[in-house]
């Protein structure tokens, strides 16, 4: 579990990058949205223990993260968008790295390269960007630590390999671990999100479980315009629009549809109706 209180992040020269920040995370997996600069990063850090905040705290399992204790790092793991792991392929980081992390599975491992058509020795740096990052997923997802934090994880993977990473993320992940996933490509995994996150210019807008949002929130795509709409937008297709669920019955939720919304003028009206 994580929980984090009151937290705030200032860069040099005093840019607040996170004001205030609560929320509590169960173990599933988590949606983080935001804007390019609205703090997703920075978060990420803070949760991984690689940033400490100015103000506030964030404790894993009741342990506070910025205090890094070993036993505590082991439970964590960050992959940023662009990582090069300090080994000539996979298999030989993972003899060097994987001992600092008692969840490591190994059989997993070999799995999850089989499954991305990899062997685990093909050199990094005769790997292409695509090929690099299944690798690394492949290693990143066999350690089985309880924080697993990943950014943009789909990033430079094909059509094929974004439906292998999503067959391999619900092959390894254990009921006890908890993953955010910060990306824009909100589609590729988006029938693994259990709650949505939104950061804007750092602040939290929305921090809830999308079982709460598909009752309390209505998706609707129509040809014409929707007169009951909380927001709208038009495309080549018609008009997709949010608008308040009368009847309580659970809705899909369209995650780039949500975004935009609490992007708009009419964000205060869409969060009002999750209250």
């Amino acid at each position: 579990m994580i929980n984090i209180e009151n937290l705030s992040y200032n860069y040099h020269k005093g840019y607040k990058a996170l004001d205030n920040i609560n929320t509590q995370l169960d173990s599933g997996v988590h949606l983080l949205l935001g804007e390019n600069g609205a703090g997703k990063t920075t978060l990420l850090h803070v949760i991984a223990g690689l940033l400490f905040a100015k103000e506030g705290s964030c404790e894993i399992d009741g342990n506070d993260i910025s205090k890094r204790c070993p036993s505590d790092m082991s439970k964590v793991f960050f992959m940023p968008e662009d990582i090069t792991f300090p080994a000539k392929n996979i298999n030989d980081f993972a003899k060097i790295h994987s001992p600092f992390y008692p969840t490591f599975s190994a059989e997993l491992f070999c799995q999850n390269l089989e499954i991305f058509h990899l062997t685990g020795d093909e050199p990094f740096n005769a790997l292409s960007l695509g090929n690099r990052k299944k690798a690394n997923l492949a290693y990143v997802m066999a350690l089985g630590t309880d924080v697993l934090l990943l950014d943009e994880p789909t990033n430079g993977l094909d059509i094929n390999a974004k439906k292998d990473l999503l067959k391999i993320m619900v092959g390894s992940l254990k009921e006890h671990q908890t993953v955010i996933v910060s990306t824009h490509t909100v589609w590729d995994l988006k029938n693994l999100f259990e709650s949505v996150m939104m950061l804007r210019r750092g602040n939290l807008l929305l921090s809830m479980s999308t079982e709460e949002i598909g009752r309390k929130l209505s998706f609707m795509a129509s040809t014409s315009p929707n007169p009951n709409a909380l927001y709208m937008e038009q495309d080549m297709n018609g008009f997709r629009s949010i608008e308040k669920n009368i009847d309580g019955n659970e809705t899909e939720i369209n995650f780039a549809l949500i975004y935009s919304a609490l992007m708009s003028d009419a964000a205060q009206n869409v969060l009002d109706a999750l209250k």
